[in-house]
């Protein structure tokens, strides 16, 4: 009895191809997760391939997930893979059949425990950017072959070394170094201070001053190069008067200044290429402007050599130059003669014509017409004066007689104003003397003074051994007044009026 071997047994389970299956995986895979959020370290990074994809890998301690990025995707992430950072990758979990391995499609990568610090970064970024620190406009030019350059970087590190090969290499150039720390929490101020230090330098001081300065460091992390990224370091290079250029991390890391530098390096070494040119092709230029200058020279010289002697040959003699104009010349003086004798005679005839004109207006002429005028002028006149004095002669004689006739009624009635003035002032003297003080004297009053003369007006104005003057119409005589009180009035006396001579008694 022939038994079958297990290779020919026939089964009922379904065959499958390997793009059957590699399809029925896919779906399988997606299906069960659909988009993921990933967290991992990026591994093996290769930048964009030929056709714009990007591959590596996503790890940590103990597995690894193949990671791809889409041209259409990368060009629009705002957080670019870089070797050894940890990243958030969103994405879909998809196979590759042609390795029969999985893989993430990322759409979206951001830094992972960093998003804090990126999210300050770029409200830091949109504040200095809206204060104008970052223009195009306020950017310096590097100076093509600068005589000192000013590098701020650490002493100690491969970077001023790189720098310094690659000086050496392309154009050696005086170096001034300012030590700081490129990583740790002074580095942002000894960065801004050097910087600032670098611009205080004296022009023709005992330290010469840089005509450029670099601002350089090595790659590292985000975290690493966060002292570049500081408000202090940004205005210090900003406002720089010394071109900056900025050379901080590698070619895919950017921090603050660069933005804010005059211009930004890739590297430590590419800032060392960007200020010198190289200066064994400098001196070929040069050797190969001269030759070609001198070579032009010479060109030029034998063009204008050969121009100069067709233009000779294409000039004239000097007999062919002055045929022409001594051929006019003779014509011209052959017709000189008839032509002047021409004008002399029109000239004769208005010479003539216009001395008979000049006969018709002589002066002598219109002048003796004038005369005639001015003698019948002055009978006229001679006559019409005598009339006039004649005239004011009768009109003086009736006024002398009006003159005397009101010269005597006005002496008439002076010496009648006279008169009555004259009786007026007699009566007013008569008046003033009746009323004067010496007529009020005479009816028996008196007028009392002090020693000082002043007019006593009232009894009680009488002290007691006062020395009186006491004036009466006859004379003046002196009197005291008696001690113990004043002097009765006298019966029937009034007091005087105010405004009077004084006390009389």
């Amino acid at each position: 009895m022939d038994s079958e071997s297990p290779e020919t047994k026939p089964s009922n389970t379904p065959e499958w191809s390997v793009s059957d299956l590699s399809g029925a995986l896919k779906r399988t895979l997606e299906d069960a997760f659909g988009f993921v959020r990933v967290r991992g370290e990026i591994s093996g990074y290769r930048g964009p391939v030929a056709s714009g994809h990007v591959y590596f890998s996503l790890k940590d301690v103990n597995a690894k997930i193949d990671a791809v990025i889409w041209k259409g995707v990368f060009g629009r992430l705002k957080t670019r893979p870089q070797e050894g950072l940890e990243v958030i990758a969103t994405g879909k979990i998809t196979t590759f059949a042609g390795k029969s391995s999985y893989q993430i499609v990322i759409d979206s990568l951001e830094p992972a425990g960093v998003g804090a610090l990126m999210a300050l970064l770029e409200e830091r970024r949109k504040k200095l950017a809206a204060e104008g620190l970052f223009d195009e406009g306020r950017k310096q030019l590097i100076p093509y072959l600068p005589l000192t350059i000013g590098v701020v970087t650490s002493p100690t590190g491969a970077v001023i070394r790189d720098i310094l090969h690659r000086l050496e290499e392309r154009f050696p150039r005086r170096v001034l170094v300012w030590p700081v720390r490129v990583q740790g929490e002074t580095s942002a101020a000894e960065v801004a201070n050097a910087i600032n230090g670098f611009n205080a330098l004296p022009e023709g001081g005992r330290i010469p001053r840089p005509d450029v300065i670099i601002v350089a460091r090595g790659g590292g992390s985000l975290e690493d190069l966060m002292g570049f990224n500081e408000e202090a370091v940004v205005r210090a290079a900003a406002a720089s008067l010394i071109p900056l250029v900025s050379a901080v991390g590698h070619e895919t890391d950017w921090t603050l200044i660069d933005h804010a530098a005059d211009l930004r390096a890739p590297t430590p070494t590419g800032a060392a290429e960007k200020v010198v040119p190289v200066r064994a092709e400098l001196m070929a230029q040069v050797g190969d402007l001269s030759r070609r200058h001198a070579g032009a020279t010479l060109r030029l010289f034998d063009r204008r050599r050969n121009e100069l002697r067709s233009l000779g040959r294409a000039l004239p003699t000097p007999e062919n130059l002055l045929a022409g104009p001594r051929q006019r010349l003779d014509l011209a003086a052959a017709k000189l003669g008839p032509a002047l004798a021409r004008n002399a005679r029109v000239h004769e005839q208005k010479l003539a014509v216009a001395v008979q004109r000049l006969a018709r207006h002589s002066p002598l002429v219109r002048l003796a017409g004038e005369r005639k005028h001015l003698d019948a002028l002055a009978r006229a006149l001679t006559v019409a004066r005598g009339n006039v004095v004649k005239r004011e002669q009768d009109r003086i004689a009736r006024a002398g007689d009006r003159l005397e006739a009101v010269a005597a009624r006005a002496q008439a009635g002076f010496a009648r104003l006279v008169q009555r003035r004259r009786d007026r002032l007699d009566g007013l003297w008569t008046l003033a003397a009746s009323l004067g003080p010496q007529a009020v004297l005479a009816r028996g009053y008196a007028l009392v003074r002090d020693e000082n003369g002043v007019l006593l007006r009232q009894a009680a104005a009488a002290r007691p051994g006062m020395a009186l003057q006491v004036t009466l119409a006859d004379g003046s005589f002196g009197a005291v007044v008696p001690g113990g009180s004043v002097m009765p009035r006298p019966p029937g006396r009034k007091p005087a009026p105010p405004g009077g001579q004084g006390d009389l008694f």
